[in-house]
């Protein structure tokens, strides 16, 4: 019997010790965007590099299109709070947590990819010391493409833009489409084909990526590109799921991380003409050729929103942080 006992409890040391070998951490990520936008392709590419990294030890299971019911300005405290494991978020709609979200959308402060990876560099560290402050681990930022105007006309004058109901998508825009004549309105992505479909709004202020992936040539004919800005979207996770992690599985992370990021900002490279190209086959007109006293215009309008930013976030750091921006833009 004792011997009967014993191998009994052999037996089931070793099937618990199989399954803690093969159990899986099982995690679920929000996004509010489509699955075709370039920051759900971040994702899945950060998820597929974690699950091969660990040999299968970290599934996550992507819920794009706000599947799970959240929008980006509810990720920060959803994901702070443990509610969910990992999110993708659009950082403009968090500005009332922290100015520090509106940088990366302020208005033609970093015209060029090039530019906008320098103003990321240097305001990292800031970024990373809020989630911290907030139970969370920054994981990775990646681009939106250049924000421009989806319109049923074309919106490339100031005259074009007055009184034209266009959604923003953050405070920044709200102030600058209403400094340039606009009725600006602002919006979160899962909110605005609903309004364009009932006629509360005329326009939208986004990427051609963005209202590519959402498919707005059901409801928009033309795209005036003025490459407002291109704002950042942060991929976050629950601090305490973290720190549940091992070495070995912290670093798989860190590597997943940087594997993404280079993939969302590499993306960036012909992405715009392949959305061009696709606009173009649904019946879109592109407008390029945009005056230049336009948009001078357009940039002057955007100056009392880079101002209100430096105020709230405090005019020695703003100036401090801009600074190393420069500084990093230069070399």
């Amino acid at each position: 019997m004792k011997h009967l006992l014993a191998s009994a409890g052999l037996a089931l040391g070793l099937t618990m010790g199989i399954q803690t070998a093969s159990a899986q951490v099982a995690w679920d990520l929000a996004n509010e965007y489509p699955p075709h936008s370039v920051h759900a392709q971040s994702a899945d590419t950060f998820i597929k590099a974690l699950d091969e990294a660990t040999n299968g030890e970290i599934k996550i299971t992507a819920h794009h299109g706000a599947a799970l019911g959240y929008k980006s300005v509810d990720q920060f405290d959803a994901v702070g709070d443990g509610a969910i494991q990992l999110a993708s978020s659009f950082i403009g709609p968090w500005s009332g947590i922290n100015p520090i979200f509106l940088l990366s959308s302020l208005p033609f402060i970093a015209p060029t990819v090039e530019d906008n990876r320098a103003l990321y560099e240097a305001s990292r560290p800031y970024y990373e010391k809020v989630l911290e402050e907030a139970n969370q681990v920054f994981l990775f930022a990646t681009p939106w493409p250049p924000s421009g105007l989806w319109g049923n006309k074309p919106l490339d004058s100031l005259e074009a833009l007055k009184g034209v109901r266009i959604r923003t998508y953050d405070a920044s825009g709200t102030t600058t489409m209403r400094e340039a004549g606009a009725a600006p309105i602002q919006l979160s992505w899962a909110d605005t084909v609903p309004q364009l479909t009932t006629g509360g709004i005329d326009a939208v202020l986004t990427s051609a990526d963005g209202g590519a992936a959402a498919q707005l040539w059901e409801h928009q004919s033309h795209f005036t590109e003025v490459n407002y800005a291109m704002p950042l979207q942060f991929v976050h996770m629950n601090r305490d799921v973290y720190e549940e992690l091992t070495d070995e599985q912290k670093a798989a992370v860190a590597k997943a991380a940087k594997e993404a990021e280079d993939f969302g900002w590499n993306l960036l490279t012909n992405r715009v003409q392949e959305n061009y190209a696709q606009m173009k086959e649904h019946g879109m007109t592109i407008i390029e050729d945009v005056p230049a006293d336009y948009l001078e215009a357009l940039q002057k309008a955007g100056v009392p929103a880079l101002e209100d930013w430096k105020s709230k976030f405090g005019t020695e750091e703003a100036d401090k942080l801009l600074e190393a921006y420069e500084a990093t833009r230069s070399q």
